[in-house]
């Protein structure tokens, strides 16, 4: 599998004058190579091959007078600019065609000058890692880099970047196996929450950090100290970097926990059954702030690819089943509960229930089934049952989620 791992690179004056230059010929080449076929399909030709940009804007761009500058960054750099178009096109075509899940992906867009982020990406033949510590980059030199961990391999790619606030970022590629840990007997689900970040289903309950409305005070003083700066002024541009570097202490810390929150839970668990909740649409209510200032869906993406890495089972459960409405003691469906029950007591039972703390349970119970289900039908499916092989529900008893108003006949197991 794939990994990528980021390293803060710290280049010269020279340096940072050398990655400038490159960083604006791959926009060049970008930008020349997108309007060709922009042009193109407005006159009705055809789609302008990868090959003939190449000749036109990169081989024979070199010789002109107004390309000339080409030549001073490594050819690499260019050629690569052109293959990051030529996915951006595949992936607009294959989201017009319905083979590429998620949300639906515009046209590649022109690059300016004016953005803060910058990249450029390399190949092998462009880069090599040195024995005093330091990465050559083609046409730009040896960058001083702090290892900050070990590189399990030699990487395949290197994109270095250039964020907002001026910090440098060497991002490697590399191909390794899965690192697998000893199986343990415990399997979790996580309720995800504003209140509490993830409460989990043996109870513990895992904090909100809340960073960006800790450092809401100060950057309220930095965004005001930055409007009150002539536009154009270079004292603007010093006060948007410190607002930048704000936001960058903020996203840093942020990152930072939910890596160690992941990797704790993954190492604690076999298997982890998160709830799929809709954090694009939750980002449009009045809790837009809250939502994003936790994260959430960068934390299951952590989850996803740590439990690939390290063999455990990842199962995300339908954001449409009632987890807070179950009882996970006796399975009964008591019905929807306004945000500010936080405890509930069941009418069949009578089990007195932590909302949190019941719904990461139920998400547990619902994850096992589906897991369950999952592998019995692999068991049973012939080599074709992939493309002819429908879903069969399975039944109401059986759920743990039985209609509302009807318990359960043999319950949810216990943990």
């Amino acid at each position: 599998m794939q990994l990528r791992y980021n390293y803060r690179a710290y280049p010269d004056a020279s340096q940072r004058r050398a990655l400038t230059r490159a960083f604006g010929c791959a926009r060049v080449v970008w930008n020349d190579c997108l309007r060709d076929r922009k042009e193109a399909h407005a006159a009705g030709l055809p789609y302008v091959k990868s090959a003939e940009l190449s000749r036109l804007r990169i081989t024979q761009a070199k010789r002109t007078e107004e390309r000339a500058w080409l030549a001073d960054v490594s050819a690499v750099v260019l050629q690569q600019s052109l293959r990051d178009l030529d996915t951006a096109y595949k992936n607009f075509f294959d989201s017009l065609k319905g083979k590429r899940q998620g949300r639906k992906v515009g046209p590649p867009r022109y690059k300016s000058k004016k953005d803060t982020r910058q990249s450029i990406r390399l190949n092998t033949n462009a880069f090599c890692l040195q024995g005093d510590g330091t990465v050559y980059v083609a046409k730009v030199g040896n960058l001083k880099v702090t290892w900050s961990r070990r590189l399990p391999a030699a990487p395949t790619s290197l994109t270095v970047t250039k964020d907002s606030c001026g910090r440098y970022f060497l991002s490697c590629v590399v191909d390794t196996e899965p690192d697998l840990l000893p199986e343990v007997d415990i399997d979790t689900g996580i309720d995800l929450g504003l209140s509490a970040f993830a409460v989990l289903s043996d109870g513990r309950k895992i904090g909100s950090p809340r960073f960006l409305r800790r450092a809401e005070k100060k950057l309220k003083r930095l965004q005001r100290e930055l409007s009150r700066k002539a536009k154009g002024s270079k004292n603007r541009a010093k006060a948007r970097i410190k607002v930048a570097r704000q936001h960058a202490r903020v996203a840093d810390r942020r990152r930072d926990f939910h890596h160690k929150a992941s990797t704790q839970i993954i190492r604690d668990s076999q298997a982890v059954y998160v709830e799929d909740l809709a954090v694009s649409g939750l980002g449009r209510t009045r809790l837009a702030k809250s939502v994003h200032d936790a994260g959430w869906s960068a934390f299951v993406g952590m989850l996803e690819y740590k439990a690939a890495l390290h063999g455990r089972t990842f199962t995300k459960v339908d954001r449409a089943f009632p987890s807070s409405q179950v009882c996970s003691a006796c399975g009964f469906r008591d019905g929807p509960k306004p945000l500010h029950v936080r405890q509930w007591t069941c009418s069949a039972c009578g089990t007195v229930h932590d909302r949190d703390h019941n719904a990461a349970r139920n998400v547990l119970f619902e994850g096992r089934r589906i897991v369950a289900a999952g592998r019995a039908e692999t068991q049973n499916a012939s080599w074709s049952a992939g493309k002819t092989r429908t879903k069969v529900p399975a039944q109401r008893g059986e759920t743990g989620s039985p209609r509302k108003g009807q318990p359960t006949q043999t319950g949810i197991p216990a943990l």
